[in-house]
């Protein structure tokens, strides 16, 4: 069984598929940490946490001066009982005091896991698929109940942990701290890895070692944020891609986050993650409820690879939903660098005309098409067609993309309302704002208050009228923006400190509703490119816009720190013109394909000003999509050369069953007289023969990952070459 509990020895054993976890109940009532990491069979080391006598330790029992809260692992550690280190939580009480005592109560394992109230989590199919063990701590004098709920998956390497804390008592409670998990390692070697980045170079990989002290990954901007990805990695100082030990947290949340690592004077490490603290408080009244977000933690060792794949699959297949999960996504054209915001009904559809003559599925009409949006100064919240610009509304222009045999897709911003519109000359209150002060303006726009529920029905009712009056099969929901001057006009003092959570739920809420009431439609996250790329979003729409970096080189870093979480099938990869919009870079539409053909693929680009030769490569790339796009969504990830380090990037994909792999290389500057080069693959059956297309030469799985295959010279700068291989007889 995965979970276990010992009463003899008090120890709480979780096992997922190569994964153990191990908790113990200390002196009948505290929950000590005890291990986490490669799987084992028991442990019975019954005096792990007693670390007591070290000078000036605080000792909780004034009877028993052998342990000290301060030097032990802790599960979920409080603040002001003589830890001293950074609490998983805090709540204040009606006198002021933020004191508690929580202690071990019962607890339950069950078969299965829970869904989070109102939140986003990775879920099972079947009960057998994962158990949960629910941990029960109650504080007697306030009546707090505080519910761990741990689950572990019986074909991943993956944990999951949140908290849930219930009022049971007859004072309000104001939480002012609700981390979502809380890890205490008895050593400190390893580095932290981390995603940074900002608009247009999101997910820069980052490794540093730990030092003493606080190290906090976050975002305070009301979303996951370009700056800062939910996610940290600690790795051991050995460990690269293939090996070393890899402990992986992912918060399965789009708003406010904190990761934060604390290195202590014993060289103790503490990793707490959830919702930031900063600008976070939540009234709890006597019997409510306050559910936490999930963390999905991960351990490998089998390096950073080893991590990621886990994560890949685990999110592809048990945190993505709907009819879209599992299929190939229709190729596209996405209108907005062909035309901006400068199009009518027939420049859009000569460019429609000629993508169905290429072989492109999926017609996406961006930004423009609402209001009187001639530029990004007006209309966001007027949700009504243009018909300047559509004389026949979406719904005709929607049948004729249909006629010629194209999907129809519509891009959408539903959180933001320009000052210039007819919604904020209506309803000025509606905006996310604090009572007689300044409304910052980013890129021209406010943020609706959709912690309100009339804002929230208002919105919806606008994006139903449209989706149910034209043949709309793709939605890009963008967010453009982050959060300023946080205040509700809708909530009382006392609870301004709830907006940021409140602004999530209700995203939340609303996303749920409309992929359901919808499930035909193909929903793609966006957020200024990749500026809310995370695990919450994938909850509701399979699919994230990677970055508004369309440059297939700056897609190069883009996509390789993405994948350290992200699969494949979450991003959104498409092809667009050189000389490129972003940084002015001029690259082989060979190579802006191959880049792209690693995720959700389409074009972004105005196809009828192209040449004949850049028309012929756009039909093999379409079709060499179709052949491999189950490799690439459905296989394993393997990183081979990383762009962060040489002047190049190559990756692979394998199907699970070894017989199918695609291989990408790409050189990003030309070198006179270059060295000779091999390129080592990997996650091959050693003992299976490949065949390489184009190569009559069959080759053991063996020494394409030892001695690896040859790569072509090239002359000239971003050059780029593939290869499919096929496991023969």
């Amino acid at each position: 069984m995965p979970i276990t509990f010992n009463p003899k020895t008090g120890m709480f054993f979780i096992e997922a598929k190569n994964t153990s976890y191990v908790i113990k109940l200390f002196k009948g009532k505290f929950l000590s940490h005890v291990y986490w990491g490669k799987k084992i069979k028991e442990f019975e080391w019954t005096d792990f946490d007693v670390t007591g006598g070290r000078a000036f330790g605080a000792t909780p029992d004034p009877n028993d001066k052998t342990y000290s809260f301060d030097t032990m692992l802790l599960e979920y550690p409080a603040y002001g009982n003589s830890d001293f280190r950074h609490p998983a939580y805090q709540v204040q009480q009606e006198d002021g005091s933020r004191i508690t005592n929580l202690v071990y109560k019962t607890h339950r394992i069950y078969d299965g896991k829970p869904k989070l109230e109102g939140l986003p989590a990775t879920y099972v199919e079947s009960p057998d698929e994962a158990q949960t063990l629910e941990l029960e701590l109650y504080d007697d004098l306030i009546d707090l109940r505080v519910t761990l709920i741990y689950t572990a998956f019986r074909d991943f390497d993956a944990i999951t942990r949140s908290v849930r804390f219930e009022n049971l008592g007859k004072q309000t409670l104001k939480i002012l701290r609700a981390m979502s998990a809380c890890v205490d390692f008895p050593q400190s070697d390893f580095d932290l890895l981390h995603l940074w980045g900002s608009w247009a170079r999101e997910r820069y990989v980052e490794r540093t070692p730990l030092i003493h002290g606080m190290q906090v990954i976050e975002s305070a901007r009301g979303e996951s944020s370009h700056q800062h990805n939910p996610f940290i990695a600690l790795l051991s100082k050995d460990a690269n891609e293939k090996h070393g030990d890899v402990y992986g947290f992912s918060l399965v949340y789009s708003g406010n986050f904190a990761a934060i690592v604390e290195k202590d004077q014993y060289n103790l490490l503490r990793v707490t993650m959830g919702i930031n603290p900063f600008e976070f408080t939540w009234i709890l009244k006597p019997g409510e409820v306050f559910q936490a977000p999930e963390v999905v933690m991960v351990y490998s060792n089998e390096g950073l690879g080893g991590m990621s794949r886990t994560y890949h699959k685990l999110y592809r297949k048990r945190l993505c939903r709907g009819v879209y999960r599992d299929k190939r996504r229709p190729i596209l054209i996405n209108s907005w660098e062909a035309a901006y915001f400068n199009f009518n009904e027939e420049k859009l559809l000569s460019l429609a005309r000629e993508a169905k003559e290429l072989g492109i599925e999926l017609f996406v009409l961006d930004d423009g098409w609402f209001g009187k949006r001639d530029d990004d100064t007006s209309s966001l919240g007027d949700w009504f067609v243009d018909r300047r610009k559509l004389p026949s509304g979406l719904d005709g222009f929607g049948r004729k993309l249909n006629e010629m045999g194209l999907k129809f897709g519509l891009w959408f911003e539903p959180e933001m309302v320009s000052p210039d519109s007819e919604l904020y000359r209506k309803h000025p209150d509606w905006c996310i704002q604090v009572r007689g002060r300044l409304l910052t303006q980013c890129r021209n726009q406010y943020v609706l208050d959709i912690t309100r529920e009339d804002v929230r029905r208002e919105i919806l009712r606008m994006m139903k009228e449209i989706i149910t009056t034209a043949p709309i099969e793709y939605i890009k929901w963008d967010m453009n923006r982050p959060l300023t001057e946080v205040g509700s006009l809708n909530l009382p003092p006392e609870q301004q400190k709830e907006v940021f959570h409140r602004y999530v739920l209700g995203l939340y809420q609303m996303m749920e509703e409309l992929t359901s009431e919808f499930p035909h439609i193909l929903f793609e996250g966006c957020s200024g490119g990749g500026g809310r790329f995370d695990p919450g979003i994938l909850y509701y729409m399979p699919q994230i816009w990677t970055s508004d970096d369309t440059d297939a080189i700056e897609r190069l870093k883009i996509q390789f720190g993405t994948s350290i979480v992200y699969p494949a099938s979450t991003m959104g990869a498409h092809v667009s013109i050189v000389p490129n919009h972003q940084v002015g870079r001029i690259t082989p539409m060979k190579t802006r394909g191959i880049v792209a053909l690693s995720g959700c693929f389409g074009y972004e680009l105005d196809l009828t000003k192209l040449s004949q030769e850049d028309k012929e490569e756009i039909k093999k790339q379409i079709e060499l999509y179709k052949r491999i796009w189950h490799i690439v969504f459905e296989g394993d990830l393997y990183r081979l050369i990383s762009p962060f380090e040489e002047n190049a990037a190559a990756w692979m994909f394998v199907t699970e069953d070894k017989n199918e792999a695609v291989v990408f290389y790409v050189n990003i500057l030309g070198e006179p007289n270059p060295p000779i080069k091999r390129l080592k693959l990997d996650g091959l059956d050693p003992d299976k023969k490949y065949m390489i297309e184009g190569d009559e030469k069959i080759r053991f799985g063996d020494e394409l990952m030892n001695i690896g295959i040859m790569i072509p010279p090239t002359w000239g700068d971003f050059n780029s070459h593939m290869w499919i291989l096929k496991a023969v007889d």
